[in-house]
């Protein structure tokens, strides 16, 4: 998963971009992964208390890797995906983003809103690091 900000002065757009695999086919040999993409949750920000970005959902989006069969239950496999990703990143709407720590290549956020409040995330940049949670040893 990762997520793409796209500003423009006060307001602009962050989009939360996950990618999928489906086996929807089942063979002797097991299960095929025969379906693949992305789902993304594009959301419109504004900024205004310092460092507070207000966000609401804009839309989801659900794209087809090239050469992807198309999923049988498009809704089953959106429901399967809502159940995966950080709710919070699904659909922030009437929630806001305060960056509680922010580097070069670490962001960590808490969430305040009805519904998230306190809930904390954290935004590796990509290429930056290397997370190993088996270890080489």
């Amino acid at each position: 998963m990762f997520q793409k900000i796209e500003p423009s002065k006060l307001e602009g757009t962050i989009t939360n971009v996950v990618q999928w695999d489906l086996a929807q086919t089942e063979t002797n040999e097991g299960a095929t992964f025969d379906c693949s993409g992305t789902f993304s949750a594009v959301c419109n920000y504004s900024i205004n208390q310092g460092a507070r970005m207000v966000s609401e959902l804009k839309d989801h989006k659900l794209e087809l890797a090239k050469g992807s069969n198309v999923p049988q239950d498009v809704q089953g496999l959106v429901g399967m995906i809502h159940r995966s990703m950080p709710t919070e990143l699904f659909d922030p709407t009437d929630h806001a983003i305060d960056t509680t720590y922010l580097d070069v290549d670490l962001r960590i956020v808490r969430m305040t809103g009805p519904n998230f409040e306190g809930v904390r995330d954290i935004f590796i940049r990509r290429g930056s690091m290397e997370i190993n949670p088996i270890g080489t040893d």
